[in-house]
Formats: C-alpha cells, structure tokens, sequence
C-alpha cells in the first residue's frame, strides 16, 4: 500500500511536471507577478505603522508624505501585480486542461480495443472530461489561494521580526500551527478523494447504461432495480463526500479559532511590548495587519487544499492512462506499404501465414493456424458459428489485434512491420456495427474520403443501394445524429457501407454488413460490389448463405480453426460444419439466395 501511494504521487507530479514545462515562462511570469502582489500588499500596514510613529512622535510633514507616497506606490504595485498574475496564471491553467486533455484523447486511440476496455468507456470520458477539468481548476486555484501562504508567511514573519523579535516568533509558531493542520487534513483526504474518483467513474458507467438502455429497463419493468443500483452508488459517494467535509471543517474552525488568539496575542503582547519601550504604538497595526493577512491567505487556501488531494488522485489516474504501454504499436523503423504500380485480378493482397492470435487472458488460442490468401478480383467470405472468431479475422487484417503467432502479410509486407495508418490506409471497413457520428450523411461519406465530391458521394449511394438518401429533403446535407440513431438499421448498414466505398482503398472489408438488410436489398448490393470492386480483394464475413455462395472462397471456421476452405459446391461436399449452416437455413429444400 505504501509503494502504491508513493507510485501515485510521483506518477501525479511528473504529469504535472510534464504539462506545466512547455510553458515554463507563463508560470514564471506569474509567480514574479504574483510576488509583485504580495510584496506590495504587505508593505501598505508597514508604510502605516510608520506613518503612525511618524503621526504620534515627531509629527514630520515631509516624513508622513513620503510614507503616503511609498503606501499608494505600494498599493498600485500590488494591485497591478495581482491583476496581471491572476490573468497568467488563467491562461496557464487553460493550457494545461487543454493539454492534458489532448494527451489522454491521443492516448486512447493508440491503445488497441483490449487496452481500452482494461480502462473502461465510462472511466476514460470521465478522465478525459471530468478529472481534466478538476486539474485545470486546482491549479488556478492552487496559485491564487495556496502560492500566496508560503511567500506571505515569509515576508511577514521576517518584516515582524524586524518590529520585534518577540512579536515575529510568535506569528512563526501560530504559521507552523496552521500549516501543521493543513498537512494532517491533506494526508488525511488524498486516500478519500482516490476513492471517490473511483464512485465517480461507477456513477458515469451507470448513468450511461441506464440512458442507453431505457427501452430494455421498462420493457422488462426493471426501473425499481435500476434506481436501487443507481442510489447504491450515489450513496458510496455520498458517504465519502460527508467524510471529506466533515474533515475540512474541523480544519475551518481551528482556522477561524487561531484567527481570533492571534488577534487577542498581538493586542495583548504589543501592549506589553510598547509598555516596555521595545517597539512603537504604531507598529501593533502592523503586526495585527500581518497577522490577519497570513490567517486571510489560510483561510482561502483551506478552499483549494480541499481539491488538491482530489487533483493529485486525478492525475494519477492519467498517468496510468498515459503509462499504458498499447499492446499494438509501430515499428521503431516502419517499412512503407505501397500498392504495386500495375495491379492485375489475382494478385495476393493479404495472407495469412499459420497465424494464431490469444487474447491476454485467455487460456487457450481464439484463432490457430489461419492459412489463406485473399486475392484481388475475388471475394474472400468467412462463415462459422456464433463465436467462431469470424470478426476477429477482420480486427486482425485492420491490426486492432496483432497475430501471437505466424505472421500476416499486407502487400506482401508484414503488417507489423509497417505504421498502423500506413496499413488502414489500404483497407476500407464497415464494422460489425454501423456507426455514424454527429453530422451530415456528406460528412459522414467523407470520413472514407476527405476529398471526395458530390458526385462520387452519389455514386457510393448508389452502389450501396442508399437511394433513401435522395428522397430526403436535404439529400447529402441531411442531419445524423448522434450513433445514427434517426435513421433505421439498414440504413445506417448501406450509409456505413457508402463510407467505405468512398475510399479507394486495396482490400475491402464487410463485417456481417448486410445482416439489417431484406434478401431483395442483399442481392442487389452483391451484385452492384461485382462490377464496383471488381479490381479490389473484398472479404465478407456473413451469416447469410445466400450473402457468400457465390464467393471465389469460403473460409469456414469452427472453434476458431479452418474447418473447410473453398467454393460453394466443394465445400457442400468436403465440409460437413458448412453443409450444417446451409441446411439450417434451407427452405422447402433449397437455400434462401435471391
């Protein structure tokens, strides 16, 4: 546990190091500007007591001008000083948020599908968003309320050492009081605030399931677990949360306890003081000044120490984001992958060579000994049972996973041996789920191809048999929402599918992409691929017989081996696990195939 805590806190601070160092020079200027402000703010209640003296003793008139003088200088320098900090230090706050953010939203899109899910959806929006902005807001206000203590402590314990000596050991043993008291309230609260960011990260994870899923819950008529489930955690952080202010106010109230001595002191030991010549009437207004200040800057920095252990924990849990070392990553020294200059029908584009892949958890290979080529001019279809692996295949051609044995061939280069976008970059895919993002249908399309045209965007429609498209009022500038959600299922399938024939890529990639749409709408889109891809390799992963029959190889897999390899009518004779599917899904004797 020890070792663990001391991990969090170096992993916090060289997060923090590593954010603050590009812009070194913003917080330089902001401390200097910020000692500008303390500086003159502490010399105003000196200028005074001089002045006092000054008022009581000789009554100088040159001499009480020049400390009013020295007093206003004082006050424009402090003021100017604080106003200028405060804005600096604004800007370097903004920065590290932004940059912060920008580094846990790049990290997660190096880390592989495996990686991310050790991590969680709702964990990684909630570091991204939420413990961002905490750090952000921890430091503007960890410069503005706790930079102030240490240096106004200092200047102040050392200027009342300069009234009287007495008087300054004093306010030093009531500083060393408060910050002894802050300490033990910081330690206290950093394991807390950990655990709370945890609750936090549940509460995002629920919140997120139960919106999603809201037709489910009151279909079933689960509302009741449901809410149950949501109190449970809102509880579990509600109980810490009480636990941390109930910890800061017995902070707060010694605070305000020592505030009300150390004014009762300074009156009471400057009376004697003065009683006994050892310093001037006008020198208690100073000192109590100084005092109150340095009970002022503790009070406010009870404020910020409240976050600082909730930052710290926030940025550890970046650095573990950040530290995550991505199962799947490029070569030190890529090769390029280029397509050949003349390419013919029969070239091999991909193969798979004995390749294996396992996940890290797992005990035995999902995938063993994959051997076959996919060839440009034919379409490659995997076929197998619920669980077989069949999608994997396809996570593996886009490297989302890396083979763990044998090796896998793109372009006849190694796919480890080149840059993951190099690689993606010759490969269109329409994912298991069609997924669209906030926008329009236009600039969904051109997420394939950024510099595609209108008419190319038609013509992919077209293909993908998407002529809804043209029906709609405001065809290619039509609104998606968010997931694609007001549009049906097979419309999002031909509007993914439109995506990736926008891209002119080598290898095209369907992940059961027609398993939303009618057998009419089926057959018409196979037929539209054969003469629009009929340069490229296609693998198709169906469930449909009728969607791969005519394919120039069928890879069936069972229990995450090839099973059977080969056209249609072979494998009908050689593959008893093909010749299953298709008499399941035969009709009066025939297989559904429009």
């Amino acid at each position: 546990m020890a070792a663990q805590r001391d991990y969090s806190k170096r992993a916090s601070w060289r997060v923090l190091t590593q954010l603050v160092r590009p812009h070194w020079h913003m917080a330089v200027a902001a401390c200097v500007l910020l000692l500008a402000d303390i500086v003159g703010m502490l010399l105003i209640p000196t200028q005074l007591a001089a002045l006092v003296n000054v008022a009581v003793g000789t009554r100088n008139t040159a001499e009480l001008t020049s400390h009013g003088v020295a007093m206003l200088v004082a006050a424009v320098v402090g003021s100017g000083g604080c106003v200028a900090s405060y804005y600096v230090a604004s800007r370097l706050a903004a920065y590290v948020g932004r940059d912060l953010r920008v580094a846990v939203y790049k990290k997660s899109l190096a880390l592989s599908g495996a990686d991310f899910n050790a991590f969680g959806t709702g964990s990684m929006i909630t570091r991204t968003l939420s413990d961002a902005n905490v750090v952000q807001q921890t430091l503007l206000m960890t410069f503005m309320m706790v930079f102030p203590v240490p240096v106004t402590c200092v200047v102040a314990i050392v200027l009342a050492y300069g009234i009287d000596p007495v008087m300054g050991r004093m306010l030093l043993l009531i500083t060393m009081a408060m910050l002894a008291i802050s300490a033990v309230a910081v330690a206290k609260s950093t394991p807390i605030f950990m655990a709370m960011q945890g609750f936090v990260d549940r509460m995002n994870s629920r919140l997120r399931e139960v919106v999603t899923g809201t037709r489910v819950i009151r279909a079933f008529g689960k509302e009741e677990r449901e809410r149950g489930r949501l109190d449970e955690t809102f509880e579990d952080y509600a109980t810490n949360a009480i636990r941390v202010n109930i910890l800061f106010s017995v902070v707060d109230c010694s605070t305000f306890f020592l505030m009300n001595v150390v004014e009762v002191l300074v009156m009471w030991m400057g009376a004697d003081r003065v009683g006994a010549g050892a310093m001037q009437i006008g020198s208690i207004s100073a000192l109590l000044e100084y005092a109150m200040l340095i009970m002022f800057f503790m009070m406010m920095a009870q404020f910020a120490i409240i976050q600082v252990p909730r930052a710290l924990s926030c940025l550890t849990r970046t650095a573990a984001v950040l530290d995550a070392v991505p199962s799947v990553a490029d070569p030190p020294e890529p090769k390029r992958l280029a397509a050949p200059a003349d390419p013919r029908p029969g070239d091999e584009v991909a193969r798979f060579s004995h390749a294996s892949f396992r996940f890290a958890d797992a005990d035995e290979d999902t995938l063993h000994d994959l051997n076959f080529s996919i060839r440009r001019g034919e379409v490659t279809a995997i076929m197998g049972n619920t669980g077989s692996g069949k999608s994997t295949v396809a996570k593996m051609l886009l490297r989302f996973h890396d083979v763990t044995a044998g090796s896998l061939l793109m372009l006849g280069t190694d796919v480890c041996e080149v840059t993951q976008q190099d690689l993606r970059s010759h490969i269109a895919y329409v994912p298991q789920q069609a997924w669209l993002f906030s926008g329009t249908i236009a600039e969904n399309l051109r997420d394939g191809d950024p510099s595609a045209t209108d008419e190319e965007l038609w013509h992919a429609l077209d293909v993908a048999q998407a002529s809804f498209v043209h029906e709609l009022p405001d065809g290619l500038s039509t609104r998606v929402a968010q997931g694609g959600s007001n549009f049906s299922g097979g419309q999002r399938q031909r509007l993914a599918i439109a995506r990736a024939l926008v891209r002119h890529a080598d290898l095209y990639v369907f992940d059961d992409s027609f398993s939303a749409l009618d057998y009419k709408t089926d057959a018409a889109l196979r037929h539209a691929l054969e003469g629009e891809l009929a340069n490229q390799a296609v693998v198709i992963i169906a469930q449909r017989v009728s969607t791969v029959r005519h394919a120039a190889q069928i890879v069936v897999l069972g229990d995450g081996c090839v099973v059977g390899r080969g056209t249609h009518d072979q494998l009908m004779e050689t593959c008893p696990a093909y010749k299953d599917i298709v008499e399941s899904q035969t009709r009066g004797g025939a297989t559904a195939d429009e």
